[in-house]
């Protein structure tokens, strides 16, 4: 299944995604609620629902602003070295152990919505990354057992203010500038990919400029290991997301460097998950369009 969260006819509503359609789930069930935390939590009957969804009226994809997946997840865990060949273009030494840091849920954004570079910095960065969405929760999950904790696939794009990120041997400033991680907007459930989401094809591009590209076959820690190893020391909870790093080609290893600039629109495409597309916002521009109105 193909999940759509976002503001339609009616408002804030799920949806469920076939094609270029769309049918509303919360108009059917108003235990949906707005987003996907009901949904993920097993709190409504999915099947049911489904089922009752083939019967209902369809909306245009195009009709819908997207919103979060989840609006307000407990965590958002980030690994921040996961490809060879990143670790290697960031100076780094491959880890024995994976470099995972977290974001605040103000530095989240969905589809769709201005990406916004801060006027204290032109260093705003691009990451494609695979992110997944937690459905049973847990603590100690074996590897084995840990992809029956996935609810879903996104698209996630970790946007880095480079210069803020290497001030501090913690990277909590570059990762966390309001409005800099794009989400979604499709969430896929594991069954129309691949196990464990391996194998995809994983890009980042600016119009007809590749800045990314490679597959998530390159992941050092795959989807398994990386919930294993997160849940060793936290509860995973349903709706945490956890991001899967990125791959090379990032614009702080560039050369010469190569930042997001105002005015571009910046897409992150995953084979089978879609496209993240996010237009790119001065925040000195913003601020002096909110003083005018």
């Amino acid at each position: 299944m193909r999940f759509l969260v976002g503001n339609g006819q009616h408002g804030p509503a799920v949806y469920l995604v076939e094609g270029d359609q769309a049918k509303n789930l919360s108009a059917l069930d108003p235990a949906v609620g707005e987003d996907l935390t009901a949904i993920v939590s097993g709190a409504v009957d999915l099947d049911a629902l489904v089922a009752k969804a083939a019967e209902a009226q369809s909306t245009p994809v195009e009709a819908i602003t997207p919103m979060m997946p989840v609006a307000a997840p407990g965590k958002i865990i980030c690994l921040g070295l996961n490809y060879v060949d990143h670790i290697k273009e960031g100076g780094y030494d491959i880890p024995e152990y994976p470099a995972l840091f977290m974001r605040g849920l103000n530095s989240m954004i969905p589809a769709g919505a201005p990406m916004i570079r801060p006027s204290c910095s032109e260093q705003l960065d691009y990451e494609a990354e695979l992110m997944v969405i937690i459905g049973q929760g847990g603590k100690h999950i074996s590897e084995a057992d840990a992809l029956d904790h996935v609810f879903g696939y996104t698209i996630f794009n970790d946007g880095s203010v480079r210069n803020y990120q290497r001030k501090t041997h913690q990277w909590t400033p570059g990762k966390n500038f309001d409005a800099t991680g794009p989400i979604g907007p499709t969430v896929v459930t594991p069954d129309e990919l691949p196990e464990g989401a391996s194998g995809l094809k994983i890009e980042s591009r600016v119009g007809d400029e590749i800045l990314q590209s490679a597959s998530t076959d390159d992941m050092l820690w795959p989807v398994a290991k990386t919930i294993a190893t997160i849940s060793e020391y936290a509860t995973l909870e349903p709706g945490d997301y956890i991001a899967m790093g990125t791959p090379p080609g990032v614009g702080h290893a560039k050369t010469p460097q190569r930042w997001l600039r105002p005015g571009e629109i910046v897409e992150v495409e995953i084979e089978g998950i879609g496209i993240c597309a996010n237009p790119i916002v001065a925040e000195e521009d913003l601020v002096a369009k909110e003083a005018a109105e």
